[in-house]
């Protein structure tokens, strides 16, 4: 079977958060260590092994995200234990507008200016957690750099859902954003193609009005789905941007049909852009299983989907995003990669 790197941090399993409000109720967090359990499962069901991404240079995140959101993170943590009586994590109360001039000096403040939503609770942990999930799309994305034909990154925290200066829908910094901008150094484009269930809504906005990444997104539509602001048609670039972004949502409960037709689509639209590589912001959870049921996409369906998209034939960086814990985590990513694996065994 071909060799397909695979990059895992094992100290991610820290970050274990517990809040979360769901239609109004305090409820358990969906992103838990156990994910990573599952998704460990279906690699080894594949003989692969996942090897630990070294420390990389803070270099690239700082490329993506803001040194007021960078310092918040690594910070707020400590910052907010000071308060009397306050809770094990981080969660903001307040959303203020981003229009608003002034950036607050105290921790409340900002962590409303820099968190968008109660399902990104900050740990004591969460942020050595995610630059280790940075560690792990810059191995990958290394490694593509190196001459392999394409690598996984299992990234926990996921990542899309993160702009340039906010966290959001369980992600704290853009894994995916940062593998992109690593590519770069070495082609004069690249395609991020995302496939998560949820608009990536995060990555979207980094690179809104750039023409050297071109972003295309497959989700559910966000008019009563999440992230619900952004990923709709008509959202297609901004500036130099304009044309570089692409939105294919579909409506909720769709199958595996209109799923990989909107798949091709998208790669139709990436292989007019013509990059270099290609990272595949790869979410699981357009699953019929999935919790939130967003889309109906069955196991065998991952694996058609892989197929198509490897058999564009681009250098791939595929950066774990969604999927929430459930029992079908392992079949789905076995599913995956082993239709990725036989199709670009075939070339």
């Amino acid at each position: 079977m071909t060799t397909l790197p695979c990059f895992y941090a094992p100290e991610t399993v820290a970050h274990n958060p517990r809040f979360w409000i769901l239609r109004g109720v305090p409820s358990p967090n969906k992103e838990l260590p156990e994910r990573a359990d599952r998704l460990l499962a279906g690699l080894a069901r594949l003989g692969l092994e996942p090897l630990t991404p070294p420390e990389s240079d803070r270099a690239a995140m700082r490329a993506i995200h803001t040194p007021n959101y960078l310092d918040f993170l690594e910070n707020c943590w400590k910052e907010w234990q000071s308060f009397p009586g306050a809770g094990a994590e981080v969660v903001a109360n307040l959303h203020p507008q981003k229009s608003t001039p002034t950036y607050p000096e105290g921790i409340v403040g900002r962590a409303g200016w820099h968190m968008s939503d109660t399902a990104c609770p900050i740990g004591r942990d969460t942020w050595a957690a995610a630059i280790r999930g940075v560690d792990t799309a810059l191995a990958a994305a290394g490694a593509v750099m190196d001459g392999a034909d394409s690598a996984y990154a299992l990234c926990r925290p996921p990542g899309h859902h993160a702009d340039a200066d906010t966290a959001a829908g369980h992600c704290f910094l853009n894994n995916s954003a940062i593998a992109a901008q690593a590519l770069l150094e070495q082609h004069d484009r690249v395609a991020i193609l995302d496939i998560d269930v949820h608009h990536g809504n995060g990555t979207q906005e980094i690179f809104y009005d750039r023409a050297d990444v071109l972003t295309v997104s497959i989700h559910a539509s966000p008019e009563d789905f999440y992230p619900f602001y952004l990923g709709y048609a008509h959202e297609t670039g901004r500036a130099a941007g304009e044309g570089c972004n692409l939105n294919l949502p579909l409506p909720k409960r769709q199958g595996d049909e209109d799923w990989l037709a909107a798949i091709s689509s998208g790669l139709n639209r990436i292989e007019e852009f013509n990059p270099g590589a290609m990272v595949l912001a790869l979410g699981l959870d357009a699953h019929e299983n999935d919790p939130l049921r967003g889309l109906s996409v069955t196991t065998g369906g991952f694996g058609r989907a892989a197929k198509l998209i490897a058999e564009a034939g681009l250098p791939t960086v595929m950066v774990q995003e969604g999927g929430y814990l459930s029992d079908d985590l392992t079949e789905n990513i076995h599913a995956f990669l082993a239709g990725w694996i036989g199709a670009r065994q075939n070339r």
